[in-house]
């Protein structure tokens, strides 16, 4: 990896196969407190998706992707089960893994069990901005793999990446991971500054391992991201429950609606939290009141789709090529193998 721009971070030795590193708080990055304030105070009022994966959205998101609506994290193991061999083939090797994201690291597993078959050990870097998720992910795994070692970032994607990362072993690649369809959560703009943040820090031949959910009919779309059991609403309206428990906030989640729609000139599924009535919230710690009319939306998270011309334009424009794809056998999701060009 590019190591040009390596900062040391603070870090804690959380076993001899466990480092968790956290980075200090740069002067530009905004908190939470300051996100809400702004995106609440904001005429189309809007929250930051990232804020949804406190640990209990964390857990929320894991009962998800259990429901038969939400066909993304099935679809997507699918491909990983049949086919890690030739991902890994494409991906050359020896490697080691940078995942964004680890969540419950499922799907990861799949991955690392091939590449234990193919070499000795794996160094394994994750990075989440939900530390609890993170450590317990990471424990889970080095409880698993007697061969793996982690080092973990508790941060934001952007700002590890910008810092850098520490320089892989001589004759490894990286194979970096961004599952889930996660890269769906960011406008284009923002979604291509990641990816080319993340080639800056790659070196020519490393690769990432990229999940898309693929275009499709707007029912299969919307009820994945409206489910009739409710826990996709409940995830949503946690966000206002987090804004509750840490910023001394007064939001009845009962007053609120979550909706979910896809639009096609976009080509994203948008989810907003919709006010029931027309009332007032107070989030004490900022000293600020909002305001909502019946019918007022928060937008909380958006969900791109994608076909391959997408996923190959967004690979050209990020510093990176498509080596290879994969769909399951309903096509209706792609893993797609991007190399540094």
């Amino acid at each position: 990896m590019n190591n040009t721009t390596l900062v040391r971070d603070e870090f804690e030795r959380v076993s001899d196969r466990f480092v968790l590193y956290r980075a200090p708080r740069g002067p530009q990055e905004a908190t939470f407190a300051e996100d809400v304030r702004e995106g609440l105070s904001s005429p189309a009022k809007r929250l930051a998706p990232k804020y949804l994966y406190d640990a209990l959205g964390s857990a929320l998101f894991e009962a998800i992707c259990e429901l038969p609506e939400y066909y993304l994290t099935r679809a997507e193991t699918e491909i990983l089960a049949h086919d890690a061999g030739a991902i890994l083939d494409a991906a050359g090797g020896p490697v080691e893994f940078l995942e964004l994201g680890s969540g419950n690291a499922v799907k990861t597993r799949i991955l690392i069990d091939e590449a234990l078959r193919r070499q000795r050990t794996l160094t394994y870097r994750p990075i989440d901005i939900s530390q609890s998720a993170l450590v317990a992910s990471a424990q889970a795994l080095i409880a698993s793999y007697d061969d793996l070692t982690v080092a973990a970032h508790a941060s934001d994607y952007f700002d590890v990446l910008s810092r850098g990362i520490a320089p892989s072993a001589p004759g490894t690649r990286v194979l970096a991971l961004f599952l889930g369809s996660n890269i769906g959560n960011y406008e284009p703009p923002r979604a291509r500054a990641l990816l080319r943040a993340l080639a800056a820090a790659l070196e020519p031949g490393d690769s990432l391992l990229l999940g898309a959910d693929v275009k499709k009919d707007v029912r299969t779309l919307e009820l994945a991201y409206d489910d009739p059991t409710g826990v996709t609403a409940a995830f949503n309206k946690n966000l206002l429950g987090r804004i509750n428990r840490e910023l001394g906030g007064t939001f009845d989640l009962h007053d609120f609606s979550h909706v979910a729609r896809y639009v096609p000139e976009t080509g994203s599924v948008d989810s907003f939290l919709v006010a029931r009535r027309a009332h007032a919230a107070v989030v004490a710690d900022l000293g600020l009141t909002v305001q909502f009319g019946h019918g007022e939306a928060i937008h909380t998270e958006s969900s791109h789709k994608f076909s391959s011309e997408d996923i190959a334009a967004l690979a050209a424009s990020s510093g990176f090529v498509v080596r290879g794809q994969w769909l399951d056998a309903g096509r209706r999701f792609a893993v797609s193998l991007l190399t540094v060009d």
